[in-house]
């Protein structure tokens, strides 16, 4: 039975992209060693890191002036070095979610901190709007798109003060004006690579503006001026995520990648708004293409479990919602095809059939 992986992440990939990295941790590039015991330092290892880079840069037409970083830490840490590296007095938030709750939380570890905007009062089901921003702050860091909640920004915000983004679930999946941003960062287990390796986006001479010391590891300027190569960069992450920007390239970049994002959300959130089981979490103005998120109508509750079990057997694997919503989410990351969300409204429909 073929198995259709909606999972949150660490998500999907292409096949080919599993299939070519399994292959360099057999044997990379005919060396007869594998990639996870060759040297960061070897000849045939900073090619990678530069394509990777190159390939970014070009897919995202990022302008002159900034700097893609491969980090380790995930957005987790990010959520400290991003006030480390810019917050001096005061820094604003819009807060969507639990990860952007977190990020705002490190924030104020490093000055004051003002909530813009936040939709915590609906569970956050919604992206607020018309929110002002403070002038005099340093910044103002969004999440664009929150896997829990299934809701997601899908336009660039047109922002006075430095604008830094938490892209780790939506990187890749729609084009991107990069001149607008400060820093872009995220994880890349739900749409660039496999879990290990965080990719940043920064715009060099947003940098050296806070007064504080930084420690080495936690400065932005240290990783920019050694290409990401400081310390052991994580090699096997970054190779899959060459694979992948190889594949979202030979694909059609970055727009075909939107097409396709459009399509797949238009099929799934159709059925949800059609079926008498099931209705959507997030506003419909406010809803996610990457995390779609939906639960059982109040008469069909005690149906949770069979649902699940029954999704499973068909195939369908990750569909179970995060705790604080419940329910149901079907995670369409760029590698997930038309066909598997097409196969789960027919599981769906059988389900509906059945009840």
């Amino acid at each position: 039975m073929k198995k259709y992986n909606f999972n949150a992440g660490p998500s999907i990939l292409p096949r080919e992209v599993i299939e070519q990295t399994a292959q360099a941790c057999l044997d990379f590039n005919g060396s007869g060693l594998s990639l996870m015991e060759i040297s960061h330092r070897a000849k045939d290892f900073q090619p990678v890191v530069d394509e990777a880079v190159a390939l970014f840069k070009e897919l995202l037409n990022i302008p002159e002036g900034y700097s893609v970083l491969f980090l380790g830490g995930g957005a987790s840490l990010e959520f400290c070095m991003v006030p480390y590296n810019y917050l001096e007095k005061k820094a604003a938030y819009l807060n969507t979610g639990v990860w952007a709750t977190k990020a705002e939380k490190e924030a104020k570890l490093f000055g004051e901190v003002v909530e813009v905007a936040s939709s915590k009062d609906k569970n956050f089901t919604y992206i607020p709007e018309n929110f002002e921003i403070p002038t005099d702050a340093d910044y103002l860091h969004i999440t664009t798109n929150n896997t829990i909640y299934g809701t997601e920004i899908l336009k660039d915000i047109d922002s006075p003060i430095p604008l830094i983004a938490d892209m780790s679930s939506d990187i890749l999946s729609r084009p991107v004006d990069v001149s607008k941003y400060a820093l872009i960062y995220g994880g890349a287990q739900k749409n660039l690579s496999m879990a290990g390796v965080t990719f940043v986006i920064v715009k060099d001479d947003t940098l050296g503006k806070v007064s504080r010391q930084i420690p080495t590891m936690l400065d932005y300027r240290t990783h920019v001026k050694k290409g990401s190569m400081f310390n052991t960069p994580p090699v096997v992450p970054i190779y899959s995520a060459l694979m992948n920007l190889r594949y979202i390239k030979a694909h059609g970049g970055v727009a075909a990648m939107e097409k396709l994002a459009k399509e797949r959300a238009e099929i799934l959130y159709a059925e949800i708004d059609r079926n008498k089981l099931f209705v959507g979490t997030a506003e419909k103005n406010s809803r996610s293409r990457m995390n779609i998120t939906f639960v059982l109508e109040p008469e069909y509750q005690d149906l949770q479990d069979e649902f699940l079990a029954f999704a499973t057997s068909k195939g369908m694997v990750g569909v179970k919602g995060h705790r604080d919503v419940g329910g149901f989410r079907a995670s369409c990351y760029n590698a997930m095809s038309i066909e598997g969300v097409k196969a789960l409204v027919a599981c769906m429909q059988e389900f509906e059939k059945m009840h």
